[in-house]
């Protein structure tokens, strides 16, 4: 299919280059004459909207520049290089103008990354981490990406951090080198990695981090067009949210989310298993936000929907959801209502032989040892919180929120049986 000459021309060349699509959705707009109100009742939305989404640099509502950029005609592969992060390939000029923007959010970021999360991970790490966010670095040529995304996946759900940490820069350099060639199957699994990236930033509490690789994965994923990678990476996003407070929001991309994987249809276990997916954190989200009973509704339609997934999820996949984790996520669901009674009740009859990873092991122990300390139940946390420690010692030291609890332990309760043992693994933090 020819392309107009326009989207050949300097501006618009420029513009992609500078990562800016609202340049190039002014420049179709006006190569039609059309005002901005005219584009405005195209969109459903103000001449004013219009005009921000034009000016700004930074994308807000992704939805919406995609809306725009098909109706001023934007083709999808300059619109790709518009919303893609600046990579190796990007001219000097197009790197010291990134530079001087960012120097002061990112002097800030470190100073309360080294701060705030201190005990939650080497800052060698996590500043690396940041510097390939900021300027993604030159391709390993390390191996096949998606053996690689497996062996990261792995470390994952064993709870191996530090290895991780040290393994993720290497595939965004990667992911992107692939994601330039503009096939959506690349573009897909650029995608996976930043959910991957912000499942791991939120574990260990980095939630400004977290954010960023939560927009790039929503990003990504809307360029591939895979609707699984997009529920994906909104998940990760609402997760994001929710941990930052804004319990509304995250419930409305959750909403939204779950909705969309629903319409696409549920004719395979991958999509069941990514819409009981949604439904838990949908639950979870909710009853964050003191909605018990959307809450508790949200928790009965995931088990229905779970109920013809297999009894162990397969390996490797993007949800690896099971009637089991559901029962998970119930716990959790309690314990966020205030009710650790049911809390408790909700885990009783849960083993971790009915999860496959160490990871799902020891958030059952972590789960349920939270129950116990809502319940005033010392011992019983202790005991919970070692076997998550033997079943994954990440799970306990990386996580701001149970390493907490161990603080806690150790201030109250400093002679009960395990609480040296589990200060002693605290300090070790990665």
């Amino acid at each position: 299919m020819s392309v107009d000459p326009l989207w050949n021309s300097a501006r618009a060349r420029e513009s992609a280059a500078q990562r800016h699509p609202g340049a190039l959705i002014r420049l179709g707009r006006e190569h039609r004459s059309w005002t901005l109100a005219a584009l405005g009742d195209r969109l459903g939305c103000s001449p004013a909207t219009v005009s921000r989404l034009e000016r700004r640099s930074r994308v807000v509502d992704l939805a919406l520049v995609h809306r725009a950029a098909q109706e001023v005609g934007v083709p999808r592969h300059v619109l790709t290089t518009s919303l893609s992060p600046p990579g190796e390939v990007a001219s000097a000029a197009t790197r010291v103008t990134a530079s001087l923007r960012d120097v002061e959010e990112d002097s800030m970021r470190r100073r309360t990354l080294f701060t705030a999360t201190a005990a939650a991970g080497p800052a060698a790490l996590l500043t690396g981490l940041d510097e390939a966010l900021a300027d993604v670095p030159a391709p390993t040529g390390a191996g096949p990406l998606d053996t690689r995304m497996a062996t990261a996946r792995a470390l994952f759900d064993k709870g191996a951090h530090q290895q991780l940490l040290t393994a993720l820069p290497g595939l965004i350099a990667d992911g992107h080198a692939a994601a330039s060639r503009r096939r959506e199957l690349d573009q897909a699994r650029l995608s996976s990695v930043y959910s991957l990236a912000t499942a791991l930033l939120i574990k260990l509490g980095t939630y400004e981090q977290a954010r960023r690789t939560a927009d790039r994965a929503r990003t990504w994923a809307e360029v591939s067009g895979s609707p699984l990678a997009a529920a994906a990476a909104a998940r990760e996003w609402a997760i994001v949210l929710r941990h930052q407070n804004q319990h509304a929001t995250a419930q409305r991309i959750m909403t939204s989310a779950a909705t969309e994987v629903e319409a696409a249809g549920l004719h395979t276990d991958a999509s069941a298993a990514a819409y009981a997916q949604m439904l838990c954190t949908l639950a979870y989200t909710a009853a964050r936000g003191g909605q018990r009973a959307e809450a508790l509704a949200m928790t009965e339609e995931a088990r229905r929907a779970a109920h013809r997934l297999p009894a162990t999820a397969p390996a490797g996949r993007l949800f690896p959801i099971s009637p089991a984790a559901v029962d998970l996520y119930a716990v959790g669901v309690h314990w966020a209502l205030g009710d650790a009674g049911a809390a408790l009740e909700a885990g009783k009859n849960l083993r971790t032989e009915q999860f496959p990873t160490a990871e799902r092991k020891a958030r059952l122990s972590t789960d349920m040892a939270r129950a116990w300390w809502a319940w005033n139940r010392p011992e019983q946390t202790i005991r919970a919180l070692l076997d998550a420690y033997r079943a994954s010692p990440g799970e306990v030291r990386d996580r701001p929120a149970i390493r907490s609890i161990v603080h806690d332990l150790a201030q109250h309760h400093p002679r009960s049986s395990g609480v040296r043992e589990l200060s002693t693994a605290v300090a070790r933090a990665i």
